[in-house]
């Protein structure tokens, strides 16, 4: 990457100025450009050696139009037409009733969706294609066809063109000014604002359950909650979150929040927040984060509360991490974590859906040069990332409210969250693409080393708790669910209706989303699921009723810092952190 900054004039007529504003940055390596013109070389190669392909997809493309000019005039004198492309069950782009009731926005729609159901269609029939590649020429595909969607462009949207005519023009005005701050807030680079900020402040209105920090070292503080009941079970539990985002995404408000309703349940719980690192933290390894995270915390709890075990949950890398802990504790012979649960947790990489496409040798050559710069990776490049995952929703949609329809950000605590992103530890994340998402290296028995042992996860006999989300794009389910086939203990998968963070955080009054289950662990994930069980509601009950088979009896209810010297208030200062 270079650093000199981009020269974009801010334009909200075009989508494709948006685009290349806002994501194009993540592609200005030569490497990584080098590496999108082989894969569209190999493309039209592929379709050179099938040119039926091609002209199949011509031909399904030009009779839908033949067919959607037809049915143009049908709907014009009032008569009925048959849809010839319709959106996706969770396309909520043409929402606007002016896209299914208007015969020209209705045709222009079924134009859009055509095209790139016949170009996908080619793509995935076309032979010669390896998967690495394949995947990489659907992803940027798929970017490119949301980048032209018609919903970006004002003249073709309703909404846009009715916001317009009744703010007569206020709406763009407005949009164009949110264009110029958000290249301010960025450095020269599009940085849409995706809620109020100045709504939420860490400490004050989230993450605001009672605590305190009870013990901390160079990458973590660990923050105990006070209890709620007189009594607690006698195994304190230990949550391990993520370090890619901050820990108070399971403590977000009083309604939503995990740890406080594991408080209310009668638990003494413990959580790790993770430092927001520098340069001073260039070399840190798995095994310091395992050291000086998890095994660091469980020596602190275990000191404290006099139990020689604890529960633990892990949340994404985090649970990725308490596996890896796992394993060199088996091989130790160190028994005290009692049980472990997943939280959207991958341990096997063979397929980790599209964040593959961001693991490819150049992408890795790219993101080593930029963690070289300063010894971690700047949080906007994997805020962008997990952007581009979900374009529509997190950069389109953002656009059109903000920038063509003059919408100010609402107050949203979860996308409050996703913005307070953290930077990674240069060595820690490049070991952890290459050796886990790129190699696959910690499902191979003695595959990977971490602090002088080979880690085998087979030899994991704690009982786990496997839950995963049917929408995840970063952890996907069919994925995860290759787990319960390689621990050695009592496995019992779950898995929570929406995506990553909704389907993890559905408080247990929730209606929404249901679960599956099913105690028999098939081979597969679709043998699996079509004889799961689905219940209304919230995992979180069912989590409970597992929990409670290894939280030990009732005891009297414990003090943060009641048998040591307490540092700070929870949430603590780590988390404060700016990036």
């Amino acid at each position: 990457m270079t650093d000199k900054k981009p020269d974009i004039t801010p334009n909200p007529n075009s989508p494709i100025d948006l685009f290349e504003g806002s994501m194009g940055a993540l592609h200005t390596d030569h490497a990584v450009q080098a590496e999108t013109m082989k894969d569209y070389v190999k493309l039209v190669l592929a379709i050179a050696k099938q040119p039926n392909a091609l002209i199949q997809m011509q031909t399904g493309y030009w009779t839908d139009q033949v067919n959607l000019l037809e049915n143009f005039s049908l709907r014009a004198q009032g008569r009925p037409a048959k849809q010839v492309a319709v959106p996706a069950h969770d396309d909520k782009r043409f929402k606007d009733a002016e896209w299914t009731e208007n015969p020209a926005f209705d045709t222009i729609k079924q134009s859009y969706l055509s095209a790139v159901s016949h170009a996908r269609r080619m793509l995935g029939e076309l032979n010669g294609l390896d998967d690495e590649t394949r995947r990489r020429i659907e992803f940027n595909l798929r970017q490119m066809s949301d980048a032209l969607s018609p919903t970006n462009f004002p003249l073709m949207n309703p909404e846009v063109i009715r916001a317009t005519i009744d703010s007569k023009g206020a709406n763009l005005i407005k949009g164009a000014q949110h264009v110029a701050d958000d290249f301010v807030r960025g450095n020269g680079r599009l940085n849409p604002e995706l809620t109020d900020r100045s709504a939420f402040d860490v400490g004050r209105n989230l993450a605001m359950t009672p605590g305190k920090v009870v013990y901390q070292n160079d990458i973590m503080q660990l923050i105990q909650y006070a209890p709620s009941t007189e009594t607690v079970r006698q195994r304190p539990i230990l949550i391990v979150p993520s370090w890619i985002n901050k820990f108070y995404i399971l403590d977000l408000s009083e309604k939503n929040s995990l740890v406080r309703w594991l408080i209310s349940e009668g638990y003494t719980v413990f959580i790790i927040s993770w430092v927001n690192p520098d340069k001073r933290h260039a070399d840190r390894t798995f095994g310091d984060y395992m050291k000086m995270g998890p095994l660091a915390a469980i020596d602190q709890i275990t000191a404290l509360t006099g139990e020689t075990s604890v529960n633990t949950a892990g949340y994404c890398i985090g649970g990725t991490l308490l596996a890896t802990t796992l394993a060199v504790m088996a091989a130790r012979n160190d028994q005290r974590i009692a049980s472990v649960t997943y939280l959207a947790t991958l341990v096997d990489f063979s397929d980790p859906g599209d964040m593959a496409v961001f693991t490819s040798d150049a992408h890795l050559e790219e993101l080593e040069r930029e963690t070289a710069k300063n010894g971690y990776l700047d949080a906007s490049v994997m805020a962008e990332t997990f952007s581009m995952l979900r374009a529509n929703d997190l950069v389109w949609s953002v656009a059109i409210k903000s920038y063509f329809l003059g919408q100010e950000p609402p107050p949203f605590d979860l996308l409050f969250w996703n913005a307070d992103a953290t930077r990674m530890p240069g060595g820690l994340h490049m070991s952890y693409l290459r050796d886990m998402y790129r190699d696959n290296r910690l499902v191979q028995a003695g595959g990977i080393v971490v602090d002088g042992v080979p880690v085998d996860l087979g030899q994991i006999r704690t009982p786990s708790y496997i839950l995963s989300t049917r929408e995840d794009h970063i952890a996907p389910w069919r994925s995860t669910y290759a787990a319960t086939q390689i621990y050695g203990g009592d496995t019992a998968f779950v898995l929570a209706g929406s995506g990553h963070v909704g389907g993890v955080v559905n408080p247990a009054t929730s209606k929404k989303y249901g679960y599956w289950t099913n105690p028999a662990l098939r081979s597969t994930p679709e043998e699996w699921l079509a004889e799961a069980q689905h219940s209304p509601g919230s995992w979180w009950v069912h989590w409970r009723d597992w929990l409670l088979n290894h939280a030990g009896d009732p005891v009297p209810a414990r003090q943060p810092g009641e048998y040591g010297s307490a540092i700070e208030d929870a949430p603590g200062s780590y988390v404060k952190r700016a990036s």
